[in-house]
C-alpha cells in the first residue's frame, strides 16, 4: 500500500512497520491508522487542530501495541518511540512535540480537556471504534465537530466497513 502524507514520511512508515508487533491488518494496523488520519484530518478543518501533529499521532499512537486488548502502557511506548524520532524522521518545534507525545501517551485515557490538537487527535481515534462494534458516545468525545451525529455516523460507518491494508 503507497502512502504518503505531509508529516508522515515512507521511511517513518517503513521504521514503524518493521518494529509492530501486531498484525499490519488488524484492529490496532494500518486500516485503524488511515482511518485516523481521515477522521482527524476532517476535524482538523473544522476545529484548528495542527494537521501535521494529527497525521504523526495516527501513525504513532498505537505503534507500540503489544497486543490487541488490555495493554495500558503502550501510549507511553508510543510516546518514547517519537521522542527517540525527533530529528531525524520526526521534525517538530518543542512545543509541538510536547502536543504530540501527550496526545500518544494520553490517548486511551479517557481525558477529554487539553489542547484542541489533542483533543483532536483523541476525537479522531475514538471516532473509530466501530472497527470493534462500538458506536462513538458524544459524552466521551472532546470537540463540538466531533459530538456532531452526522460526524459520529460518517466515522461509524467508515469504521465498520472492511478496508484493504496491503
Amino acid at each position: 500500500m503507497a502512502l504518503s502524507y505531509a508529516a508522515v514520511s515512507q521511511e517513518l512508515i517503513a521504521l514503524v512497520r518493521s518494529e509492530f508487533a501486531l498484525s499490519w491488518g488488524g484492529i490496532h494496523g494500518v486500516a485503524h491508522w488511515a482511518r485516523v488520519r481521515d477522521n482527524g484530518l476532517r476535524l482538523a478543518e473544522l476545529t484548528g487542530a495542527n494537521p501535521q501533529i494529527v497525521e504523526l499521532f495516527a501513525f504513532l499512537h498505537d505503534a507500540k501495541r503489544r497486543n490487541d486488548g488490555k495493554d495500558p502502557d503502550h501510549g507511553k511506548r508510543a510516546a518514547a518511540f517519537a521522542r527517540s524520532l525527533r530529528g531525524s524522521l520526526i521534525t517538530l518545534p518543542d512545543g509541538d512535540m510536547e502536543l504530540l507525545t501527550f496526545a500518544c501517551e494520553h490517548h486511551t485515557n479517557g481525558l477529554t480537556e487539553a489542547d484542541v490538537t489533542v483533543q483532536t487527535c483523541w476525537d479522531a481515534d475514538r471516532l473509530d471504534l466501530g472497527r470493534v462494534g462500538v458506536k462513538p458516545d458524544p459524552r466521551y468525545l472532546c470537540t463540538p465537530a466531533a459530538q456532531e451525529p452526522a460526524m459520529i455516523k460518517w466515522a461509524f460507518r467508515r469504521s465498520r466497513q472492511k478496508m484493504h491494508s496491503g
